[in-house]
C-alpha cells in the first residue's frame, strides 16, 4: 500500500491530532501542499484537516533573535501576516480552539492592535486556553477607544465564557481592566509581572472568576505591588516576588482566602501582613528573605498566626534564618496545632537556634525533614522531643554529619525511623547502604533506616 493510501486512511480527527502536536508553522503548510506536487491528499482536504488543529503557538520573538540590523519592519510586517492568515485559515470550518499561546514584542500602538484582535479572535471562537507574553519595549500611552478602553489586552479575553486557563505575562501595565469582568468557567490564572490599575486584581478579576482554583502571581520587577489576593474559590495559590529593590515600610500583602489548601510563597520580608485569612490550609512552603537594606525590622506574626493552622510546613534555610532574628527581637511563635510535617532547612548557627523552640510549638508533629547539616553549629539539641521519622536531605555520610547529628540528636530517645538522601554526586552502593545503617543505629540509635538517593 503507498503511502498516498495509508494517510487517506486515517481519520479525520487523528490527522488533526497529528497536526496539532507539529509547530503552528508547519502544521499550516501542510495546506498549501497541494501545489508543491506529489500531494497525499486534495488541498481542499487539508484546508478542512487544518481546521482541525486545536492547538495554535505563535512565537514573534524568535524571529527577532538576534535582532536583526536591517528589514526588523519586514520581518514583524512577515509575522503579522502569518498570524492572519492562519487564523483566517483555521476559522473556515468554524472549529473551536483549545489552546492560543502569543509571544509577542510590542513597540507601539500598531502592536498593540494587533494583538487584541489575534486574542479576541480565537476567545470568539471559544477558545479553553491562553497563553499570551507580551514583551513591550515601549511605554508609552495605549490609545483608548470604544471597545477596550486604555487596557493593554483586549476586553474580550475577559469576558470569555469557555476560558479555563489563563496565563499573561511579562512586565506589562495592563491599564483599566472593564468593570464587568466575568470568566466563568476560569480554574487556573498564571500572572507574570502583570501591573494592574490600582486593585483591579482583587476588586475587579477575581470577583469575576467564581470558579478559580488555581493562583500563581510572579513577580519580577523593582516595583514592589501592594496586592490583596482575595477570593473564596482558590485551593492552590503561589505568589513568588524575586526583588527587593521596591520594598519599603508602606509595602503590604493580603491573603484573603479561606478556601486554600496549598500555599507556596516567596518574597522578602515586610514590615507587617494586615490579613491572612487561610482557613482551610493544609501545606505551606515559606521562603522568605531578610531584606538589609529596606527593612530592618520587620514584623511576621500576621503571617504566622495565619498559617498557624497548617498540616505541613516547609521553610527554606532563608525563612528559618529570617524567623530567628524576628524571634531575637520579641517574635512569638504561635502554636503549630495541627503540624505534622516539617521540613526544616538550615544555613547557619542563628537558623539553627529557632529549631528547638518550632518543635514545642508542634505538639503533634511526627515526621521532622531536616536539611543544611553540614551549617549545624553543635551548640542546639532538639531534647527530648519524639518524632516517628527523621529525613535528613543531602546526607553524605561523613564523620562529621554523623557528629552532627549525634549532637542534634543528644538526649532523645530511639527514633523509630529514618531516611537519608544522598545528594546526585554521591555514589550509593549496598556497600554504601549497609555503612550507613550501621553508623546511625551505633551512634544515633535509629532503629529503621531507609536510603535515598537523587536519580
Amino acid at each position: 500500500m503507498g503511502s498516498r493510501d495509508l494517510i487517506s486512511c486515517l481519520p479525520r480527527e487523528v490527522l488533526g491530532e497529528i497536526l496539532s502536536l507539529l509547530p503552528t508553522k508547519l502544521a499550516a503548510s501542510t495546506s498549501l501542499l497541494s501545489k508543491s506536487g506529489g500531494v497525499c491528499l486534495h488541498w481542499f482536504t487539508w484546508r478542512c484537516l487544518f481546521a482541525l488543529v486545536h492547538s495554535l503557538d505563535f512565537d514573534g520573538t524568535v524571529l527577532l533573535q538576534p535582532p536583526p540590523e536591517e528589514g526588523r519592519d519586514e520581518i514583524k510586517e512577515s509575522f503579522r501576516n502569518f498570524v492572519d492568515r492562519t487564523l483566517a485559515l483555521q476559522c473556515g470550518c468554524g472549529s473551536r480552539i483549545k489552546k492560543f499561546s502569543l509571544t509577542y514584542l510590542v513597540t507601539n500602538n500598531s502592536d498593540v492592535v494587533d494583538e487584541r484582535r489575534w486574542i479576541s479572535s480565537v476567545v470568539e471562537r471559544g477558545v479553553l486556553e491562553v497563553d499570551v507574553t507580551l514583551r513591550p519595549r515601549w511605554r508609552g500611552p495605549v490609545h483608548t477607544d470604544e471597545v477596550h478602553g486604555n487596557c493593554f489586552l483586549p476586553y474580550h479575553l475577559f469576558r470569555s465564557k469557555t476560558l479555563v486557563k489563563l496565563r499573561l505575562g511579562t512586565d506589562t501595565i495592563v491599564g483599566k481592566l472593564p468593570p464587568d469582568v466575568s470568566l466563568p468557567a476560569l480554574k487556573s490564572l498564571f500572572l507574570d509581572t502583570i501591573m494592574f490599575d490600582d486593585q483591579d486584581l482583587s476588586d475587579v478579576l477575581l470577583p469575576g472568576c467564581p470558579m478559580l482554583e488555581e493562583l500563581t502571581v510572579v513577580h519580577k520587577t523593582d516595583f514592589y505591588p501592594n496586592y490583596r489576593i482575595s477570593s473564596q474559590t482558590i485551593k492552590k495559590l503561589t505568589v513568588f516576588y524575586c526583588y527587593d529593590f521596591g520594598i519599603d515600610d508602606g509595602s503590604r500583602i493580603s491573603f484573603d482566602a479561606p478556601s486554600v489548601v496549598s500555599l507556596n510563597y516567596a518574597d522578602y520580608a515586610l514590615s507587617e501582613y494586615p490579613l491572612v485569612n487561610l482557613g482551610s490550609l493544609v501545606k505551606a512552603k515559606l521562603d522568605i528573605s531578610y531584606s538589609k537594606t529596606n527593612i530592618k525590622r520587620p514584623d511576621l506574626s500576621g503571617l504566622l498566626v495565619g498559617i498557624s493552622n497548617v498540616e505541613t510546613l516547609h521553610l527554606s534555610p532563608d525563612s528559618t534564618d529570617l524567623i530567628s532574628r524576628c524571634v531575637k527581637h520579641g517574635l512569638v511563635l504561635p502554636v503549630f496545632n495541627n503540624l505534622v510535617t516539617l521540613s526544616f532547612g538550615s544555613k547557619n548557627k542563628r537558623g539553627w537556634k529557632l529549631l528547638p523552640y518550632l518543635l514545642k510549638q508542634s505538639p503533634k508533629l511526627e515526621t521532622l525533614i531536616i536539611q543544611g547539616l553540614d551549617s549545624y553549629t553543635g551548640d542546639v539539641t532538639i531534647g527530648l522531643f519524639q518524632v516517628k521519622e527523621l529525613h535528613v536531605v543531602g546526607y553524605r555520610g561523613t564523620a562529621k554529619e554523623l557528629q552532627h547529628l549525634k549532637s542534634l540528636l543528644a538526649g532523645t530517645e530511639c527514633i523509630p525511623k529514618m531516611q537519608v538522601e544522598f545528594p546526585q554526586d554521591v555514589v550509593v552502593d549496598d556497600a554504601k547502604m549497609i555503612q550507613t545503617r550501621r553508623d546511625l543505629f551505633i551512634l544515633v540509635g535509629v532503629v529503621s533506616t531507609d536510603v535515598a538517593y537523587f536519580e
